[in-house]
């Protein structure tokens, strides 16, 4: 991403966060390298968690799935916040806080491991997903006034189309968990977008723990009331719990937005045109799924959208 000094502050809280002004100042996070490779570690992480779900939805249902990521993901990183004396939210900006958690949590992983519960692959949900660069490109254009240049726009729309001609090969699936996907997909985007405008002084420990905590009752409330909450292998759904929770919602969380706080949200963005080809990839490698010739055409085609949106 072209980016070699990002670096994390502790006390980065906002203005109106109390004792702000005494926190620790920023510590680099590494070497060159490794700030070089975050991106790269994201991509990588974000896209595993499509094939712990497809383990996990097989072992329990969908929205028990995402209760539990979120209430285990937010216990533990409530100790983390609160064990490094991480600032927290208040007043308006918790409201904000919220509002982004239940986008990106709540809506987005509500509305995708529904999806794969029935039976749309997870590949197939990454491809769908790939449109989110397009969309927080529109929107942080709209709403943020990023400025996006030209070549960003012609990479957006390789990049879109590859997308497109990958998933028009799954329309052979539920149409309802297709729809779900692009439902999942729209409250990361807005999420995302949101986040970055009205979120920004937020520390990420304490900020990442409020966004499951709150998104924990809603889905507590939803597996009670549309499901069947009865897990029928414990070792399957142990071991996908296990990976979404420490991997996908600590790590990949924190990482996300702590490259927005850094970056612009539409660069940022342009990871996700990557996690289709590496989660089809993985998929291959973990659970055996294979795509079709177009899917993997598309795939060529978004990774070359995504190279060239990402060029300065």
């Amino acid at each position: 991403m072209e980016r070699d000094d990002l670096k994390f502050a502790e006390g980065d809280t906002g203005a109106d966060v109390e004792g702000a002004a005494d926190a620790p100042q920023a510590a680099a996070v590494g070497p060159a390298w490794a700030t070089a490779a975050i991106p790269a570690v994201f991509v990588v992480l974000w896209s595993s968690a499509f094939i712990a779900a497809v383990i996990g939805t097989d072992a329990a249902p969908p929205l028990l799935l995402t209760f539990s990521r979120f209430a285990v993901a937010g216990v533990l990183l409530t100790i983390v916040a609160l064990a490094t004396k991480a600032p927290w939210p208040r007043g308006r900006m918790l409201l904000h806080v919220i509002v982004v958690g239940l986008l990106m949590q709540a809506v987005q992983f509500g509305a995708f491991y529904t999806a794969i519960g029935a039976g749309l692959p997870g590949g197939v949900v990454a491809l769908i997903q790939g449109f989110n660069p397009v969309l927080i490109a529109l929107l942080a254009g709209f709403l943020l006034g990023e400025e996006i240049t030209g070549r960003q726009w012609l990479g957006f729309a390789i990049g879109g189309a590859g997308v497109a001609l990958a998933v028009a090969g799954a329309l052979q699936f539920s149409t309802s968990a297709i729809v779900l996907s692009f439902v999942g997909l729209l409250g990361l985007s807005v999420g995302t977008v949101y986040q970055k405008r009205y979120t920004q002084g937020v520390d990420v420990r304490s900020g990442t723990a409020v966004h499951f905590l709150a998104g924990a009752p809603v889905m507590g409330v939803m597996t009670l009331t549309l499901e069947d909450p009865e897990v029928t292998d414990w070792a399957g759904f142990g071991g996908a719990l296990a990976w979404i929770v420490l991997i996908n919602s600590v790590g990949t969380f924190l990482l996300l937005n702590f490259m927005l706080k850094k970056q612009d949200a539409s660069r940022v963005g342009t990871l996700f045109f990557l996690t289709p080809a590496v989660t089809a990839l993985l998929a291959w490698m973990v659970i055996g799924q294979t795509l079709s010739p177009s899917a993997i055409i598309g795939l060529v085609l978004g990774g070359a959208g995504v190279l060239l949106a990402a060029r300065k």
